[in-house]
């Protein structure tokens, strides 16, 4: 709920944000292109900020989750690269290059679509890959490929019990679940080891 919460007030502010400059930087920007048809630059222009507004919602997206691991405790590494670059290893790269089976590789997708297959590449060491996401998008078919990559989905529990493909899928997890039943196991194993 969390996550959710966060990241709909993230866009709040930033829809906000939009509105107070959109109207400036769209008089400059039809200043600088007079001589072609209003149609293409407008385009370019709502392509542009489309684009724009999609890059930054993810990295929200990702930076929620950031906050969470560090409130929290957790400890992890950014963009570290093994076999792709994951968005954080668990508990960090050392670990990782002697055992990557007992480590947890975590990307953060505002959206799936087919980019989860990009990132199967980046786990491919590891025991699994999780991935958190509020895509509701992600069909049963999807969801099963997803589990024969050895790929979790994580996402809010509202959502996992709202999408009916989220619901029968094994490999979907709730964010709760991924703290009680992976990740905090894994911080005990750690701390056994004296890795953290």
């Amino acid at each position: 709920m969390l996550v959710q919460r966060t990241e709909k007030l993230c866009y709040e502010v930033y829809l906000g944000r939009q509105n107070e400059f959109g109207q400036e930087v769209l008089r400059e920007f039809l200043k600088t292109a007079e001589r072609k048809p209003v149609f293409e630059i407008l385009d370019r222009f709502y392509l542009s900020v489309a684009q724009s507004r999609k890059t930054r919602a993810g990295q929200t997206f990702e930076a929620t989750i950031r906050d969470l691991f560090r409130r929290c405790g957790y400890p992890f590494q950014e963009q570290c690269i093994v076999n792709g670059k994951p968005d954080f290893l668990m508990p960090n790269e050392a670990h990782y290059r002697k055992h990557a089976t007992d480590c947890i590789i975590f990307t953060a997708k505002r959206t799936i679509r087919e980019r989860w297959r990009q990132i199967a590449t980046e786990g491919t060491r590891g025991k699994a890959l999780y991935l958190a996401t509020i895509d509701d998008a992600v069909s049963a078919k999807q969801a099963d490929e997803m589990l024969q990559n050895r790929i979790y989905l994580v996402l809010p529990q509202k959502l996992k019990d709202e999408v009916e493909a989220y619901q029968s899928a094994p490999n979907v997890l709730s964010f709760e679940d991924f703290f009680t039943d992976h990740l905090d196991p894994a911080m005990a194993r750690w701390r056994r080891a004296r890795v953290v």
